[in-house]
């Protein structure tokens, strides 16, 4: 004789909590963007502080920029910018060139392996998040995707 073996049934989103405070969700969705961030920069592979890699990903993809502007775009002092640069250019994955125009502007742009350390690391972390994805139900899924657009217009909030 057969018994029956309990098909597991689909996941689905967690019931609705009570409403909370802006202070608390705001508090909520810091503390869960943090821990994002910091395990998708455990997905470079490579040995970079998370400023060095936010710093590297404005230089490819605005491309080649003063350093004065990388700073701006990063929102960070020049001295503190000068600092990751230099690191940055230890590592050969960016140039520095002083402007023929004025000698004190520096242009700092990628150099081939830092394209290819970007474009690897871009695939390591899609892959750990397509990973993660996999494991939620449509539902979550089109929350997410639906979220998505929320969290670009907070990130572009002064």
């Amino acid at each position: 004789m057969f018994s029956a073996v309990p098909r597991p049934q689909p996941r689905t989103l967690p019931p609705p909590r009570p409403p909370i405070s802006e202070a608390e969700l705001a508090a909520h969705l810091r503390m869960s963007v943090a821990r994002l961030a910091r395990r998708l920069r455990r997905e470079t592979g490579a040995d970079v502080t998370a400023s060095q890699l936010s710093a590297l990903h404005t230089i490819g993809r605005l491309g080649p920029l003063a350093l004065g502007d990388l700073s701006a775009a990063e929102r960070v002092r020049p001295p503190t910018m000068t600092k990751v640069v230099a690191s940055l250019e230890e590592s050969g994955l960016v140039t520095r060139t002083a402007d023929p125009a004025d000698r004190r502007v520096a242009h700092v742009a990628t150099t081939a392996l830092g394209d290819r350390f970007l474009e690897a690391s871009r695939h390591r972390r899609d892959a750990f998040l397509a990973s993660g994805l996999r494991s939620l139900s449509a539902e979550e899924r089109d929350v997410l995707e639906r979220a998505t657009g929320l969290l670009e217009r907070l990130a572009d909030c002064e």
